[in-house]
């Protein structure tokens, strides 16, 4: 739950604090998203390796914690804005690195520990479940992580008599850079912004308005990443204190069989069947990396559309010291519905499998692939009456204003999405530590992880399909990655449900 807080606070403000904070466009900060989270599951192999040699897979848990906590601190450290930023972008691009790698220690060998509660022949059938229960319970620090962040910048904010409002930083950045000379109607919408903004004086010195509203915005982002070392700290308590009742995936054994004298093995394998898992493995991780690359757009591109084309003044929850209110919170949705549907759909495979009717895992993955694609189909056919992106520099205030949609639009895609991932996240996770040869427990965990890197590895292409075509052909890419994805599962299923066995 504390590693989940942590990245869903980067989740939800990543993108929006770059850009706040250093003035990169749309497109120039989906290269450091895409960057960051590759890194973050790319880096478990690298976890899983240093576990798997080293048979230290919960000193390597604790010092993934440590890294993460060190990551978050330094990008925690409050900085002037705006600047000649090059030396803070920086330092912020090294303490993402370190969070990523804390990451990479912790995340797969982690999963390779729960993995290991199942093999006892006993529990063996219960792995499905056991994952899905894991994935809802972490999912908790998920929920309240986007709150917390906006909550946190929202109350900086008001602190230093600002209003929030989502437009302004992008225009600030503009008039440093343009000053007068920017787009007229641009000019004109962040004086409108601007004046409302204030909420005790008047902006009638737009060149120290924009100055001080950036500082302000985005430092209260940072104060919001401290948050995350709280939960650092406990995530570490909490494993300290119970990693003695924990298995260790090192005192699992495996011997190949190759005719050699016999020697005393907890699991015996031939080269064979090795090979035909890991040939398995890759086949749905080759799938799954399609899945990320379109769910990880909630972060990214999903998250612009919110900030431009949603309606965030309806959402405005004041709880005494602060308001919550900004695209950020739509990151808890996700979250929520992890938590309130898992027992559902765990209810749902349960009472199938009394009926010796419950799919396969990767059967399940596959329908969870058609489900994702659903997902997109249903934001495409609400941005065929929405302007391009490009086309709002050219719209006044109250033209855009007019133009956004209910915040229900992002809830329901959210929810099509959550039971998507449900379908296919933890249920990977579970087909990972069923199919892995004993000995390379953490590696394949990694290997699951790296093929979600990968998919993040390409996420700057949803920046630039958001910028530069309709939205309608934005979303459509994505629709039929997911859709080609399915078709391609449900070709090797029967294969995968053998390897399986």
């Amino acid at each position: 739950m504390g590693e989940r807080f942590g990245f869903y606070i980067m989740m939800a403000v990543l993108t929006l604090f770059i850009a706040a904070k250093f003035g990169l466009s749309e497109t120039q900060t989906g290269f450091v998203y895409s960057g960051f989270y590759a890194s973050i599951y790319l880096l478990a192999m690298a976890g899983g390796l240093i576990a798997d040699r080293t048979h230290k897979y919960k000193t390597t848990i604790i010092t993934g914690l440590i890294c993460m906590a060190l990551g978050y601190f330094i990008i925690a450290i409050p900085t002037p804005t705006p600047i000649s930023h090059y030396i803070y972008l920086i330092i912020t691009f090294f303490g993402l690195l370190v969070i990523a790698f804390g990451n990479g220690l912790f995340k797969g060998n982690l999963q390779a520990i729960v993995g290991q509660m199942y093999d006892d022949p006993k529990y063996t059938h219960k792995r499905d479940s056991g994952f899905q229960i894991f994935y809802m319970f972490i999912n908790i620090g998920g929920f309240f992580a986007p709150f917390v962040a906006v909550g946190m910048r929202n109350w900086w904010l008001t602190h230093n008599n600002f209003d929030y409002n989502a437009g302004l930083p992008a225009l600030c950045h503009e008039y440093i850079r343009q000053g007068a000379a920017m787009n007229s109607v641009e000019l004109a919408n962040l004086q409108q912004y601007a004046d409302a903004a204030v909420l005790n004086g008047n902006s009638a010195n737009l060149d120290t308005f924009c100055a001080n509203y950036l500082d302000v915005f985005s430092r209260g982002f940072q104060y919001a990443f401290m948050a995350a070392i709280v939960m650092m700290a406990v995530s570490f308590i909490i494993f300290i204190y119970n990693k003695n009742k924990l298995p260790d995936p090192a005192a699992k054994k495996v011997v190949v069989n190759s005719g050699d004298k016999s020697v005393k093995q907890d699991i015996a394998m031939t080269a064979t069947e090795i090979k035909q898992r890991i040939y398995a493995l890759f086949a749905v991780l080759g799938v799954v990396v399609f899945f990320w690359f379109s769910f990880h757009q909630n972060g990214y591109s999903l998250t612009y559309f919110a900030r431009d084309y949603v309606n965030l003044d309806v959402i405005n929850f004041d709880i005494g010291f602060t308001t919550i209110k900004g695209a950020e919170i739509f990151q808890s949705i996700n979250p929520f519905f992890v938590v309130a549907l898992t027992p559902i759909i765990m209810w749902l495979f349960g009472s199938m499998r009394n009926r010796g009717k419950e799919p396969s895992t990767p059967r399940k993955i596959a329908i969870g692939m058609g489900i994702a694609a659903l997902a997109y189909v249903f934001i495409l056919i609400i941005s065929v009456f929405l302007p391009a992106k490009e086309a709002l520099s050219s719209m006044s205030a109250n033209e855009i204003d007019v133009m956004k949609v209910t915040p229900w639009v992002m809830v329901g895609l959210y929810f099509i999405l959550t039971v998507a991932e449900l379908f296919i996240s933890p249920l990977g996770l579970s087909f990972v530590s069923k199919v892995a040869p004993p000995h390379m427990q953490g590696r394949c965990q990694g290997f699951w992880l790296a093929a979600t890197g990968i998919g993040n590895f390409i996420l700057f292409i949803g920046g630039i399909l958001y910028t530069h075509v309709p939205l309608w052909a934005c979303w459509l890419v994505f629709a039929a990655a997911c859709a080609i994805s399915m078709t391609v599962m449900l070709g090797m299923v029967k294969w995968l449900e053998k390897v399986a066995k």
